[in-house]
């Protein structure tokens, strides 16, 4: 394969991986009504588990799970489990479209970071997507407006805890297969979620009165059989989706691909409006465009520097 075909594949495998994994965004939005969040979690990871054990075998064999990086990788696990639940308590009280807008304020996230974390100079090219992207945040949220909701700083938490995992895969990701990785990550979400769902049935916690609470702390109960194929089909997605977007990066340099991590943006409000009835502000729209601009330009000011760096 010509290296030309090779960044045309990885692009393709890329937006296909991002446009199978909004499909789980919908999908826990619409169980959230009923369900608790924990619920959806650990059925996701349940089905996932087997899924992705087949994948570190074909890759690396499954005593690579016994890894020397054990710690960092659950710590990491941990951080992501933080950063997707509070991502997914941002739905039942925001449209579809603004919460994944906020969350991918997450590249900002990783400049902020990577100066004190990583010792990586921050550019004034950087700082200044950093800037542009705040402002497509504070366009979002209309802080003063009346119109704010808390939930919406659920998302920022998911893009800064997101970001914080992106950061701790740079430590664990030259030696650790990302199929090992991603196992740990969902054996970690399964127990957490898990865990918390124990813990607010000791505590006798089963509504907090804000739809977003409630669905962190809402009791299990048994699910529709429609309702539960949802639920496993998360994991399924989450294999695949997971599978494509490491193909694509395997495939094409990170960053000729990476920009296209914001066709996500395209899925947001086209499932909010056809399973939700949901029609996006107009400084919804103003905002995620500022977020963009400023992710894209921040991902080729990085290519450029990368570029002129010394081998």
């Amino acid at each position: 394969m010509t290296p030309q075909h090779r960044t045309l594949a990885g692009m393709i495998s890329l937006a296909l991986g991002v446009m199978i994994f909004s499909t789980q965004d919908a999908i826990i939005k619409g169980l959230s009504g009923e369900y608790a969040v924990t619920q959806a979690i650990v059925t996701r990871g349940l089905v996932a588990l087997p899924i992705l054990s087949i994948m570190v075998q074909m890759e690396c064999g499954l005593k690579r799970l016994w890894s020397r990086s054990f710690w960092p990788m659950v710590v990491r696990g941990l951080v992501l489990l933080v950063s997707y639940t509070s991502y997914y308590m941002a739905f039942p009280a925001l449209p579809l479209a603004e919460a994944i807008a906020l969350f991918f304020t997450a590249p900002i996230f990783v400049t902020l970071l990577s100066g004190p974390l990583l010792g990586e100079k921050v550019t004034p090219q950087s700082w200044f997507a950093v800037g542009l992207g705040f402002l497509g945040v504070l366009v979002i949220l209309r802080p003063g407006s009346g119109l704010f909701e808390w939930a919406a700083l659920l998302s920022l938490v998911s893009a800064a805890a997101y970001a914080l995992s992106m950061v701790l895969a740079r430590r664990v990701g030259a030696s650790e297969p990302a199929t090992v990785m991603a196992f740990y990550v969902n054996l970690v979400y399964l127990l957490g979620a898990a865990g918390i769902a124990a813990l607010c049935h000791r505590l006798g916690i089963v509504k907090l009165g804000h739809p977003s609470l409630d669905f962190l702390v809402r009791p299990w109960i048994m699910p529709t059989l429609e309702d539960f194929l949802l639920m496993a089909l998360c994991g399924v997605i989450a294999a695949v989706a997971m599978s494509l977007l490491t193909h694509a990066y395997r495939l094409a340099e990170a960053n000729l691909v990476t920009v296209l991590e914001y066709t996500g943006m395209i899925w947001g409000p086209l499932w909010g409006y056809l399973f939700f009835n949901e029609i996006p502000r107009w400084t919804t729209f103003v905002g995620t465009a500022l977020i963009i601009i400023a992710g894209v330009y921040s991902a080729r000011a990085a290519a450029a520097r990368d570029r002129k760096a010394p081998a």
